[in-house]
């Protein structure tokens, strides 16, 4: 569950305060690829049902150009502009990604953002962690994402939240699996829910869930449990 008041660590413009709001936000993110992680998703606002982001690859026919290299994913808004572009840093140990405001093909454009796996280790099990380098607001944060994106259980914790001495962690996004409240049946993983709270940038928030998809994909340490397997189909709320 989500702890901590929230407060100034959760109020974050990364890119653009059209994507803050200042209410907890639900987004309902579906893949519409299921073949390959990070090929096509769609999210949706919970409160209007509107399309609020998709995702497409550059270099697979995508709509988008510019400077962008193949294998960049691009996060467009529901008009269809770019928004961020994820790409994939080479070589790095880490599996290190970085984000860019638009099509990231300005020259000499620094990153938003950059994740990794917090261990070289690797497995779906490491924890990743993000730095946000360039946010509008002029002030660069680190995040920790805990959990397992793969399950569709994660969040997004401020990093150094709880480093002083009976301070709350502040959570600023989560992922958790989607119900059908009016079946009373929990979805599989290819729809799921993407919490926001108030202040907190959801392009940002889209952008650290595309880095998930693409570090962790589906697979735990390279195997599909019998756990995760049972999570991919829906399963009825008793």
């Amino acid at each position: 569950m989500m702890k901590g008041g929230g407060g100034e660590a959760a109020a974050m413009v990364a890119g653009d305060e059209r994507y803050c709001e200042a209410e907890d936000r639900e987004l309902t993110v579906r893949k519409t690829t299921l073949f390959s992680p990070g090929d096509g998703l769609e999210a949706y606002d919970h409160r209007t049902g509107e399309l609020a982001f998709r995702v497409e690859t550059y270099g697979r026919g995508g709509v988008c150009g510019g400077a962008a290299a193949a294998g960049d994913l691009a996060l467009l808004g529901a008009a269809g502009e770019p928004v961020l572009t994820v790409r994939r840093r080479r070589p790095s140990l880490h599996h290190r990604w970085d984000g860019f405001l638009g099509d990231g093909g300005a020259a000499h454009q620094k990153p938003l953002f950059s994740a990794r796996r917090s261990s070289i280790l690797g497995g779906a099990g490491s924890g990743v962690l993000v730095d946000l380098l360039a946010p509008a607001a002029g002030h660069a944060a680190e995040f920790r994402v805990e959990g397992s994106f793969p399950r569709r259980c994660c969040r997004v914790v401020v990093a150094g939240a709880d480093d002083e001495e009976g301070a709350e962690e502040v959570v600023v996004a989560e992922v958790r699996r989607k119900v059908d409240e009016g079946a009373h049946v929990v979805l599989g993983r290819d729809v799921f829910v993407l919490w926001l709270r108030a202040g907190f940038d959801a392009a940002f928030a889209m952008g650290i869930v595309l880095v998930l998809d693409r570090i962790t994909g589906d697979e735990l340490d390279g195997v599909l449990s019998d756990e995760l397997l049972e999570a991919t189909s829906p399963v009825r709320v008793v």
